[in-house]
């Protein structure tokens, strides 16, 4: 009989946190426990409970009355334009949250933190690729290295240990989250589609023309359980979907996802141009009856804009970790594809 374990998820909303726990209450043998500071928009059998991490005293409290837990996925993260800011508040919330979890349930077997190619400094500009999880470091600040740092260092000699889990452009289903960029590429291939307009790349004529990756949020989800039921602690693996590819050949077949004709690169910024594209997206919305919500809130613009002004290849080494035996492989434009009708069929996307 398999045995039952409870997990909690940090960041139950985002884009990695909301598809792991569809993922975990699927299998049907984890409790799993969502930490949110907002409501869930679905039905789940998971518990969704809304908390302060930056709070230690209050984090504490709460964990407390969650009883016994075996694993905890921190997916949870803060935007900040201020690099100290941004350190700061996400180390503390992954301490805080740690430290009460190991106060209050002496079963915790293991912590699985979420990094991304930052930890490579793709935000800084070109890197060495494939990026191995050897790389040296770049320059910090980089919130991601105060956070492993301290998770490496809270974990010696515990009963619990780590890992750590590098996707990159996390791809799945999730509402209001800073980081999807599903909605970035289907809200604007609507609204090119709204205004009579060629699906035109809005980024450079350099990063068209780049290699480029994504991580599908099921296969993170898949690699998450993997990550704590059969993976080597304490070690840091690079999860994509396992391809590369250019978007000088990714672009036609996601313009033909919506019945668009593709167009040459033409760069734009996404922030700029699209604050006052509301009313278009608002008769959208109405003409095909789609799920309601503000246009400001849907869609991270500024998201869009970083993805399409990598001027140099982004590409992460996966061998570790297929080495270590995830051997989870994803075809990206077919995994495009069907997020997309997925999206259409929740009324998400005309």
């Amino acid at each position: 009989m398999t045995r039952r374990k409870t997990a909690i998820v940090s960041g139950g909303l985002g884009v990695i946190g909301r598809n792991l726990v569809d993922h975990l209450t699927a299998t049907g043998d984890w409790d799993v426990i969502a930490l949110s500071r907002r409501a869930p928009d679905f039905e789940t059998p998971a518990r969704f409970v809304s908390i302060d991490l930056l709070d230690p005293a209050a984090t504490l409290e709460t964990i407390r009355t969650l009883g016994p837990i075996n694993y905890v996925f921190h997916a949870a993260y803060q935007e900040h334009a201020d690099p100290a800011a941004q350190v700061e508040a996400n180390t503390a919330m992954l301490r805080n949250l740690v430290t009460a979890v190991e106060t209050a349930s002496p079963s915790l077997e293991r912590v699985v933190l979420y990094e991304g190619a930052k930890y490579y400094g793709v935000h800084l500009g070109a890197f060495p690729t494939p990026a191995l999880e050897s790389d040296a470091r770049h320059m910090p600040p980089n919130f991601y290295y105060n956070q492993e740092d301290w998770l490496k260092a809270a974990a010696e000699g515990k009963k619990w240990d780590f890992l750590v889990l590098r996707p990159d452009v996390v791809c799945g289903f999730a509402l209001g989250s800073p980081m999807n960029f599903l909605m970035v590429l289907g809200v604007y291939a609507a609204i090119c589609r709204e205004l009579g307009l060629p699906m035109r790349f809005p980024g450079t004529q350099e990063c068209y023309n780049r290699l480029a990756q994504v991580t599908d949020a099921g296969q993170l989800a898949r690699a998450s359980v993997w990550a704590v039921e059969k993976a080597p602690a304490g070690e840091a693996y690079n999860l994509t979907n396992g391809d590369v590819f250019r978007w000088n050949r990714m672009w036609p077949a996601l313009a033909a996802s919506f019945g668009l004709e593709p167009g040459m690169p033409q760069t734009i910024n996404l922030i700029d141009m699209m604050k006052d594209k509301g009313p278009v997206w608002d008769k959208i919305v109405s003409k095909h009856g789609l799920v309601p919500g503000k246009f400001e809130q849907i869609v991270a613009w500024g998201f869009g804009d970083f993805v399409f002004r990598c001027d140099f290849d982004v590409v992460s080494s996966t061998t570790k970790i297929r080495q270590a035996g995830f051997q989870d492989i994803v075809d990206s434009e077919t995994m495009f594809q069907s997020m997309f009708a997925e999206l259409k069929r929740r009324k998400l996307l005309p």
